[in-house]
């Protein structure tokens, strides 16, 4: 009875298988098509949007060091209200919402 059981796991197994591989590949020639149609964003546009996103936080770093806040610093025991201030100083984010 273990063999049988064993050889049920091995065959489902296959079938599952070979049902993924042929699912795949049937739809591996229909998304190609599609693609072409879709305006999925290139790879050069994917990098400049990251780095308009870097640069935009960055920026909003910048204006939170400049109204006080000091990142860098281990432990800080004044935390989370140190940052608020700092942007309602700047005029960024969430301020004192929490």
């Amino acid at each position: 009875m273990h063999i049988v059981r064993k050889l049920n796991v091995l065959l489902i197994s296959t079938l599952l298988g070979i049902g993924t591989v042929g699912a795949a590949f049937a739809q591996t020639a229909p998304a190609a098509g599609a693609m072409a149609s879709s305006p999925s964003p290139t790879k050069a546009q994917r990098k400049q949007a990251r780095k308009e996103a870097r640069a935009k936080k960055n920026a909003e770093l910048k204006k939170l060091e400049d109204a006080g806040y000091q990142p860098g610093r281990a432990s800080d025991p004044n935390y989370p209200q140190d940052i608020q201030d700092a942007e309602k100083k700047a005029g960024i984010g969430q301020g004192t919402n929490q």
